[in-house]
């Protein structure tokens, strides 16, 4: 018998595409609000010199840290000082914090746990508070810092920081409505596909300026060769690993009810090698970058004696330095085994194996069962990390070897990778869904045909 993937696989063909009509408004719908996002990451917020802005924001001697990043994600917002250039990240640091605070504050936890839908919406509710907070705080921020470089502003002043905190908000908080709109109405999840498009919008420029580099010498046609097979490789592998999972037995008990024998049914407890897909690589950049950041806008403010150290260090913390990449893969590791923790309990998912019969063969339910859940999550988890860790670390091994003009970053291809797996999956799930509804209709058409011509036949 075919798998449930085979399956899939099998009903993705152009004819029944061409009859999923739902499919082809959800399609257009998606498109249609990812426009939107593009035409906003070109409109600069008021009062900004966007000439002398990008000639500081490419100023090759100094060191863009976490703006690198968000810029990266906002499909270039960031460099043009776009409405959006604080793009979904506060809505993606908010939702992080509300799962952390979810599995640790007791309250949140209940709600969680015990709240149901009317839980759940609560927790949604907390989230964009939060979001509303953290891109108030960010930009002002951002607002504070344009204002006090010369000749960034046209009219520096109190104005300027209000209308750019009140721009960059709505911007973000727009974003996060448009995202749960694609989520509903449109396929795939809202959020990260305008993350995925964001990324992809810089790739052409990326893959031009390589070329470009090849045509002035500057970088050797064996080079770019090994950039591209590189690269191929590493989706192969992200896509193999981001499918790989440990399959564990579930058998539920026989029961008796009447005359019959009921029960006896066999299940499968899939654990994921990646369960905490892209958050360690994001926040363990963030962590990272933070400090340089705050170098590049101290860089003309006269420092204390005491932080003479200041620039020596972030100088370290920058991308292909031995010091960053050490401390990128530790922080890696440490943030897939934290963040597997909260989003994994085994003794709850030993106790609610319990409440319904379900058990694994050989292992005695309740603490063994959570025990042995442990063992097998930490083994995966491992692997896991080490899976994100050599993804993530290869670009910058390239870059301390070939340079920052070949960089591509292993967090922006896991994501690009991550969001296009889960978008074809929805497609062909609503492909599925298009090719059984229209299996009972014809069950049901028959239905009334033979019912019909019963009487004639009499």
């Amino acid at each position: 018998m075919a798998s449930a993937a085979e399956q899939l696989a099998a009903n993705m063909n152009i004819g029944s595409f061409a009859k999923a009509t739902e499919l082809h408004k959800r399609l257009l719908f998606t498109l249609g609000a990812l426009l939107v996002y593009r035409i906003g990451t070109y409109v600069p917020i008021p009062g900004i010199n966007g000439e002398a802005f990008l000639a500081f924001f490419q100023n090759p001697d100094g060191q863009r840290g976490i703006l690198d990043m968000f810029n990266m994600f906002s499909g270039g917002a960031v460099e043009r000082m776009a409405v959006f250039a604080l793009n979904v990240m506060p809505y993606i640091s908010a939702s992080i914090i509300v799962q952390l605070m979810g599995a640790v504050y007791p309250p949140w936890e209940k709600l969680k746990k015990e709240g149901g839908e009317s839980g759940r919406k609560q927790l949604n509710q907390y989230t964009r508070y939060l979001t509303v907070f953290l891109a108030l705080a960010q930009s002002f921020g951002i607002a504070v810092g344009l204002n006090a470089q010369p000749g960034l502003i046209d009219q520096p002043g109190l104005f300027f920081i209000i209308s750019t905190v009140t721009v960059l908000t709505g911007g973000t908080m727009f974003l996060m409505w448009l995202g749960e709109q694609v989520t509903a109405r449109g396929v795939g999840n809202g959020i990260s596909l305008i993350i995925f498009a964001g990324i992809v919008a810089v790739l052409p420029s990326t893959v031009a300026r390589m070329l470009g580099l090849a045509q002035q010498g500057q970088m050797s046609a064996f080079t770019l060769f090994f950039i591209a097979i590189m690269a191929v490789a590493v989706i192969v592998f992200i896509v193999f690993m981001e499918r790989a999972q440990r399959r564990l037995l579930i058998q539920y008990p026989k029961r008796q009810e009447g005359n019959r024998m009921t029960g006896g049914e066999r299940s499968f407890l899939p654990l994921k090698v990646n369960t905490a897909g892209v958050i360690p690589a994001i926040f363990a950049s963030s962590l990272l970058m933070l400090p340089t950041t705050v170098a590049q806008f101290t860089a003309n403010a006269n420092l204390p004696e005491w932080m003479s150290w200041l620039p020596l260090v972030t100088a370290q913390l920058t991308h292909g330095k031995p010091v960053f990449m050490v401390l990128y893969a530790a922080l890696i590791i440490f943030f897939c085994f934290f963040y597997t923790s909260i989003t994994f309990n085994p003794e709850d998912t030993a106790e609610n194996l319990r409440k319904y019969g379900g058990f694994l063969p050989g292992i005695r339910p309740g603490k063994r069962t959570a025990e042995y859940l442990d063992y097998v999550l930490t083994r995966l988890t491992v692997i896991g990390a080490g899976y994100i860790t050599a993804v993530c670390l290869l670009p910058e091994f390239m870059i301390s070897s070939l340079g920052n003009a070949v960089y591509f970053g292993g967090t922006s291809i896991l994501i690009v990778v991550s969001v296009t797996m889960d978008t074809v999956a929805q497609i062909q799930s609503h492909l599925l869904a298009h090719q059984y509804e229209g299996l009972i209709k014809k069950a049901k058409l028959r239905g009334r045909g033979r019912g019909g011509s019963a009487p004639a036949r009499r």
